[in-house]
């Protein structure tokens, strides 16, 4: 507990700085664009629109307003997963010069890369409703009403996750392959662009998918307007003990971080 808290206190103490430098690395990103932030919105627009397009004339969608609002919350809300995890494996080596040649606390660095991630889908999320409240109006009603706490889960979420991910990463490399072809596996097999239902026999493979199991309960309070409490209760849990176990990890490989990387 002694070390949690220490690693809570340090991240609460330093949140001006790694803030500051996530949203320096989000302006950087678009610097010399016209758009800005808002090509992170549009980016997710114009896949929603193709996948819309070409998945509801495959599966023969009978309701397509329903249908774009279906993908489109799951898509973004996938993109946010997809991005944070897909980032860390290659986290610390990323930072290996300042691992090696300043004392800084490393979960500063997670930090940092845990705010560009958040800057990142809020930016993204914010347009996509925005967009997809044309088709279905009491979206951010919903949001407002019974989705903050889905929303908490996910961010805590890509915070712990990437962490265990990384300090893995930091010591076997083979990491740096395995996840990217884990994450599109994933992605296939997720009912993202067609119904749970639609798995058959196979609806065990989203029952087991911890992903899913985070994505389905944020998507149902947006599109219903529903509350699931009982999962949404657990998935806190689940992440304030993924937290706790992840800072214990990263203080004990602390020492052992810089000549890994």
């Amino acid at each position: 507990m002694n070390v949690v808290s220490k690693s809570l206190r340090y991240a609460w103490s330093s949140r001006r700085a790694w803030w500051f430098t996530a949203t320096a690395r989000t302006k950087a990103r678009f610097a010399r664009t016209a758009l800005g932030g808002f090509w992170l919105g549009l980016s997710n627009l114009f896949s929603i629109a193709a996948l819309a397009i070409v998945y509801g004339t495959v599966f023969g969608v009978q309701d397509f307003s329903r249908y774009v609002v279906y993908l489109g919350t799951g898509l973004v809300i996938w993109n946010a997963i997809a991005a944070a995890i897909g980032s860390a494996p290659s986290l610390f080596e990323y930072n290996a010069g300042r691992l090696k040649n300043t004392n800084i606390n490393p979960i500063f660095y997670t930090l940092e890369e845990w705010a560009f991630q958040v800057q990142t889908f809020v930016q993204s999320f914010g347009l996509v409703l925005l967009a997809l409240s044309v088709f279905q109006p009491t979206l951010y009603l919903h949001f407002f009403r019974v989705g903050l706490l889905p929303m908490l889960n996910l961010l805590l979420f890509i915070y712990w996750v990437p962490l265990i991910i990384c300090l893995i990463g930091a010591r076997y490399r083979d990491l740096f392959q395995l996840v990217p072809i884990a994450l599109q596996l994933l992605f296939l097999v997720s009912p993202i662009l067609y119904q749970r239902k639609n798995l058959g026999s196979l609806v065990w493979m989203a029952d087991f998918n911890p992903f899913y199991r985070l994505l389905s309960p944020f998507r149902h309070a947006l599109i219903e307007g529903e509350f699931k409490a009982g999962q949404s209760f657990l998935i806190l849990a689940v992440n304030l003990a993924g937290i706790w176990i992840a800072l214990v990890m990263l203080d004990r490989q602390r020492r052992y971080l810089p000549f890994l990387v």
